[in-house]
């Protein structure tokens, strides 16, 4: 699940408690040839049979919802096998050719680990809710070490050192491993929202910001001009007033991806300059590759180097090529690249790939 769809759920999780109701949460925890989402996916089920995020394309939801029911009820939870390509059982013509299990769990605010585990999706934190698929317990596993929770012998120091490999992937996610012993433990992985920083606040970077909050990632904006830079046009956004020269005080977050487009050779050439040096893992000049490399010759005649790492997270042009032109065709163009360049895809057509659709992995990106 990305941010956005997480934002949706704890929103009418707390709802749902604040007026009394029971809820469950349902989770994709592994998954088989093909299916519609990944493991990790999120469903919360209230006790009025009411649903928020999907599962899938809308072929497991009701069923899912009546176990979920059962396990409000009864406080136990339920692991189930669905077989997508069982038409005959299901009648439903769905014909995926795969299989998801599911987990539900009620949610129990007195569990210390759910009422931690819910404050740090919540918080964009980066930690692992590990979980045995058989058995009782669970343990969540913070980026610094820190674990909160038991699980029993031959799987909790397991759970442990796998939860914090996986925090240390590029684009960490979900996955079920199994400990030498043969016991099976999902973990579930949070990670903060990816930064992007757009410089410039002109009238194409409103879609791009826009579309990227609707994708989950944690906006900012940089612009000098004020009257540019508001909440009414980069609603979700955090927005920086600052000139070039103040950008010392912009503190680059970690593994942000930058995308400079100022439409002003100036502010362009010292916001690349920045950008370059701030250690942002991808750094995007918005046209064509000869603007780029004007920008890098100016800075070159003003003595500015960059290092062979530095000019590796330069890309330009950017964009995946969809033949874009309008303003909101660029963002999109440009926010399918970065889902790419982030999981480790070329953006290709899908067309003639025979095996799952997401091992259409071109190349890793995980370090």
């Amino acid at each position: 699940m990305n941010a956005a769809e997480t934002r949706l759920f704890l929103a009418a999780l707390r709802a749902a408690l604040s007026r009394g109701q029971g809820a469950a949460i349902a989770t994709v925890v592994g998954v088989r040839g093909s299916a519609y989402r990944r493991e990790g996916t999120r469903m919360l089920v209230l006790d009025d049979a009411s649903q928020v995020c999907m599962l899938s394309g809308g072929c497991l939801e009701a069923e899912v919802v009546e176990v979920a029911l059962e396990v409000i009820r009864t406080g136990t939870p339920a692991l189930t096998h669905y077989d997508l390509s069982e038409d005959a059982t299901w009648g439903l013509g769905i014909g995926c050719g795969g299989s998801v299990d599911v987990r539900v769990e009620r949610v129990d605010m007195n569990d210390p680990v759910m009422g931690a585990w819910l404050d740090v999706l919540g918080g964009g934190e980066a930690a692992v809710l590990a979980v045995p698929l058989q058995g009782a317990g669970k343990i969540l596993v913070r980026s610094d070490g820190a674990v909160l929770g038991q699980l029993g012998p031959g799987l909790h120091d397991f759970a442990v050192t796998a939860a914090l490999e996986r925090l240390g992937l590029r684009e960490p996610r979900a996955v079920t491993l199994h400990a030498p012993d043969g016991q099976a433990v999902f973990l579930d992985v949070n990670t903060p929202s990816p930064p992007l920083v757009i410089y410039g606040a002109g009238h194409d970077a409103m879609p791009l910001s826009a579309q990227a909050h609707a994708l989950g990632y944690d906006v900012h904006v940089i612009d000098p001009r004020e009257a540019y830079l508001t909440s009414a046009r980069f609603p979700g956004a955090v927005l920086h007033p600052l000139a070039p020269e103040e950008l010392t005080e912009f503190s680059m977050p970690a593994r942000a991806q930058v995308i400079v487009m100022n439409h002003h050779l100036d502010r362009d050439r010292l916001c690349l300059h920045h950008a370059l040096k701030s250690g942002a893992e991808y750094v995007g000049v918005l046209g064509p590759r000869s603007r780029a490399q004007d920008l890098l010759d100016a800075l070159r005649a003003e003595g500015v180097t960059f290092t062979e790492v530095e000019m590796s997270r330069l890309r330009s042009p950017i964009g995946l090529r969809i033949g874009a032109e309008a303003p909101e065709e660029v963002a999109l163009s440009v926010l399918a690249e970065l889902m790419a360049w982030r999981r480790g895809y070329d953006g290709g057509f899908l067309n003639g790939h025979a095996g799952r659709i997401h091992d259409a992995l071109t190349h890793v990106n995980e370090t």
